[in-house]
């Protein structure tokens, strides 16, 4: 703990992007002013060392994604939801913020960082809409039938019809959504940050980068592993009208 103290504030962010969203939530500056130690940053912002060294541990300890494979229906959407929703609705407000700086004082040099804020902001507004979709209206479904399942009762119809309905929109939102992020890794030469980047140029990347690896993870759990067995147990409980 000491010696992470004694660490400069770049230096911290440097080793391990994720910790930039822990100190942008602490209002401590990891760029312009990211040259003095983390004992100072917080004696200058009045914020609690003991506490942000265990934030920073936290993050920088977060494991790997699992794919859970062999998980009940409910047990996915659970770790979707709380793994996955929750990692997008908790980067977009601080990868925004990032995108909207880097544009505003590196656009004239760097004209592509105008398309790449603005497809990540479509992306941010698309997969919001998206999740609550999922979240309200096929999710509960899909535990319903799992439910049903593991208590032997039967199902009604859905309001939506058949399941393949709300699957197949939610997968062509998918499609739409891993379009976007190729284009915007086709702009950043796949995040690689220009020589004359500075720190927030780097974090935006990486961050990029690491909600495209997400995305990605996230999609491959619904379309490959949630949504077949959806389909094959809305097969089993539902009979044709």
């Amino acid at each position: 703990m000491e010696a992470l103290a004694k660490r400069k504030v770049g230096g911290i962010v440097a080793d391990n992007f994720r910790t930039a969203k822990v100190f942008t939530a602490y209002g401590i500056d990891f760029c312009c002013k990211g040259g003095i130690t983390l004992e100072a940053a917080c004696e200058k912002n009045d914020v609690a060392l003991d506490s942000l060294i265990r934030k920073l541990t936290e993050v920088a300890a977060l494991p790997e994604e699992l794919v859970y494979t062999s998980q009940p229906m409910n047990e996915l959407i659970d770790h979707i939801v709380s793994t996955h929703h929750a990692y997008v609705e908790n980067t977009i407000p601080p990868l925004r913020a990032y995108l909207q700086k880097l544009a505003q004082v590196h656009g004239d040099r760097h004209p592509e960082l105008h398309e790449i804020k603005d497809l990540f902001l479509e992306a941010a507004d698309g997969l919001t809409v998206h999740m609550k979709k999922e979240e309200l209206i096929l999710f509960p479904y899909i535990k319903a039938m799992q439910s049903a399942i593991d208590n032997g009762f039967t199902l009604s119809q859905p309001h939506f019809g058949h399941i393949d309905n709300p699957i197949s929109m939610m997968e062509d939102e998918h499609d739409a959504e891993g379009e976007r992020f190729r284009r915007i890794s086709e702009l950043s030469d796949s995040y690689t940050t220009p020589s004359d980047g500075c720190q927030t140029y780097r974090v935006a990347y990486a961050m990029l980068k690491e909600f495209e690896e997400d995305l990605h993870t996230h999609i491959h759990l619904e379309n490959n592993i949630l949504f077949p067995k959806a389909k094959d147990q809305f097969a089993r409980l539902i009979q044709p009208a």
